[in-house]
């Protein structure tokens, strides 16, 4: 496949993009990271199970501080080492752990979703069905569907009450406190190097768009060209619980996606284009992440001990139904990513 190479974040007949914007950017997602913690906490986010109020608040905490790490990995040099250095693998976590109960929850509706699907029983929640499906000899599957939805229930819902409760843990935490100072701080003062008012930024952005162009040149995007890679499978199945290494250059593809992204909002700021080539890539990253996720959910879900054979059998089906989800997503983006890069400038 012929490279494609990413429009500049800027337009080119203006003047250079000075430190100003990188400040006004890291500012504003300070400030939001600061209101949306501050809803967080006054919409019961110490329930059991938070409202959609608390929900959204988190989400909102998450976005804001994944934008504020990835601006200070794409414009490291304009900023001071130590503060910056010293922020980004906070906010990491903090981002993560916030992520993980609502990743579980969606883990689960998703493969309920697609056992119901799959087996064509009533007897599962209904949920909205994935894309590209492989349906599977619904006699067979049917007997094991339903022990096997239990089962991803227990362990999924086991693993959100969890991670909502290392939420809580961690949102209490001085850690998180140091974090929150710190951002506090951030939204009234960016900590600039000298040089940086002389810097244009432009240069950085262009570096993080070319990262993202090589990571995609370097993607197996034959083997997307495929409908089913049984390699695939056979790892997810096997006794080795190792990560699918086939799916690790993708999410690494999904994350420079996501630094470009928050590249072209910062250089344009409000003026900020919709690149209807880059939303289609991301959505389909996206897809394969949840897919691959929970295709491995149901193959560790497979080896648990003395399960019967029918659920066993049923737990196969729906791992290999989800690496069917994960090739779909891979050709999507091939599919996205092969169109002429729109011209907004």
């Amino acid at each position: 496949m012929a490279q494609q190479h990413l429009d500049p974040p800027t337009d080119p007949t203006a003047g250079p993009v000075t430190s100003d914007a990188l400040a006004g950017y890291l500012r504003a997602q300070a400030t939001e990271f600061l209101r949306s913690l501050r809803q967080h906490r006054e919409t019961g986010a110490g329930a059991a199970s938070g409202s959609a109020e608390s929900v959204a608040a988190a989400r909102a905490l998450r976005r804001s501080a994944r934008r504020i790490s990835g601006s200070l990995h794409t414009f490291r040099p304009l900023l001071d080492t130590d503060w910056s250095e010293g922020m980004r693998p906070e906010l990491a976590w903090l981002s993560g752990t916030l992520a993980r109960e609502h990743a579980y929850g969606a883990r689960l509706e998703r493969l309920l979703g697609a056992l119901n699907r799959l087996s064509g029983s009533a007897a599962l929640p209904a949920q909205a069905a994935g894309a590209n499906a492989h349906t599977a000899p619904k006699g067979s599957l049917t007997v094991g569907a339903a022990k096997a939805g239990a089962l991803l229930d227990r362990q999924l819902t086991l693993a959100r009450t969890r991670a909502h409760s290392a939420a809580l843990q961690a949102l209490g935490s001085s850690r998180f406190h140091a974090v929150a100072d710190s951002v506090a701080v951030l939204a009234s003062e960016v900590p600039l190097t000298p040089a940086a008012p002389a810097t244009d930024l432009r240069p950085l952005a262009a570096a993080a768009a070319d990262r993202l162009t090589d990571a995609v040149s370097a993607l197996p995007l034959v083997t997307a060209g495929h409908p089913y890679n049984a390699e695939a499978l056979v790892h997810g199945l096997s006794a080795d619980t190792a990560p699918q290494p086939q799916d690790a250059p993708w999410h690494q593809v999904r994350l420079l996606l996501r630094l470009h992204r928050y590249a072209r909002e910062l250089m344009y700021g409000d003026e900020c284009p919709t690149d209807v080539r880059l939303l289609a890539a991301g959505q389909a990253l996206n897809r394969h992440r949840d897919a691959a996720e929970a295709a491995a959910a149901s193959a560790s879900a497979a080896r648990t001990p003395r399960i019967a054979p029918a659920t066993a059998y049923a737990l196969g089906v729906l791992h290999a139904d989800q690496r069917h989800e994960v090739e779909a997503a891979r050709f999507a983006f091939q599919q996205a990513w092969q169109k002429e890069a729109v011209r907004t400038l």
